[in-house]
């Protein structure tokens, strides 16, 4: 067994489970992949429902999605995780999406069905669940600022806002023009609501250093990191620490490592922060049920993430 598989393991059943007891049949793709939790998670829920797999990370390289998923389904796969940075790529890989998958427009879920890859996003009520869990809210009831919503996790975290109807939603990205165009789609949740203010009053798209950026995130209830930045020790800042406010709630959808420069920038603004292992349990056991429908145990997986019996 090893801890990273790639690609070209995919090349026999033999090869792929050789030195394993059990097949593997689930995994979680993308680049890298060494720092995954899913593995643990996923292991214990599997174990815990008495279903003789494994569950492996195969790091993949962009481009190498489509044919990596077709293999992966010769060699009989139940289904499979995405992550960055593959979560838009998958897509087209996808001979049918669920709803949730079309709304947002990226995907971190795969179901092998009859020969049919079917794609999903468990990460947008993931992340509800997340949020209710570590601050006792609702997300629906805040105003939030999303930082980096050009990927796939920030399109499902804004798009989920959206859909709740948040009154209020910042869309921040290094990119303007990909924040401005993920604005557009989401005006429509406002047109066909009750919301009281128009999509104009709504919605807002800037970068990191637009001079209104501490005033709008000010106004804001809840800042979600949905950058890579922070995973590495030398990154700088998504956002800075001038712009974290006592009255804050701080999400960093990363979990690697457990504290982040943005969450140790929350701690010493005295806001509240919590880390993505939350949104990595909720928007797994999500998935879990995608691939066997009931069969879930949100206990046994958080005690797979952190180790505990």
């Amino acid at each position: 067994m090893k801890p990273v598989y790639t690609t070209t393991d995919l090349a026999s059943r033999e090869l792929l489970d050789q030195g394993a007891s059990q097949p593997a049949r689930l995994a979680v793709l993308g680049k890298p992949i060494k720092h995954s939790a899913s593995p643990g998670m996923h292991q214990a829920a599997l174990d815990h429902a008495g279903l003789d797999m494994r569950f492996i990370r195969l790091e993949v390289e962009p481009g190498e999605i489509k044919e990596t998923l077709n293999k992966m389904q010769e060699l009989g796969f139940v289904g499979c995780n995405i992550t960055v940075p593959h979560k838009l790529e998958a897509i087209d890989a996808c001979d049918q999406l669920t709803e949730d998958a079309q709304a947002i427009g990226a995907i971190n879920t795969i179901l092998f069905d009859n020969g049919s890859i079917i794609g999903h996003n468990t990460d947008a009520p993931g992340l509800a669940r997340a949020i209710h869990e570590e601050f006792g809210v609702d997300l629906g009831d805040l105003r939030v600022m999303v930082l980096g919503t050009g990927g796939g996790a920030g399109r499902a975290i804004a798009t989920q806002c959206a859909r709740l109807g948040c009154d209020q939603i910042w869309l921040v990205n290094r990119t303007v023009e990909k924040a401005q165009s993920l604005a557009e789609e989401l005006q429509n949740y406002y047109r066909q609501s009750d919301h009281l203010a128009g999509p104009g009053d709504a919605l807002y798209a800037m970068t990191p250093d637009d001079p209104g950026i501490e005033e709008a995130a000010g106004h804001a209830d809840l800042i979600i990191n949905a950058t890579p930045l922070g995973m590495q020790r030398m990154d700088p800042l998504p956002l800075s620490g001038s712009c974290i406010q006592p009255h804050h709630m701080v999400y960093d959808a990363i979990y690697t490592p457990p504290v982040t420069a943005l969450l140790a920038a929350a701690n010493a603004a005295g806001a509240r922060g919590a880390n993505g292992l939350s949104m990595l349990l909720h928007q797994g056991a999500l998935a879990f049920d995608f691939w066997f429908p009931g069969q879930a145990n949100t206990t046994v997986m958080k005690q797979g993430l952190t180790g505990q019996k």
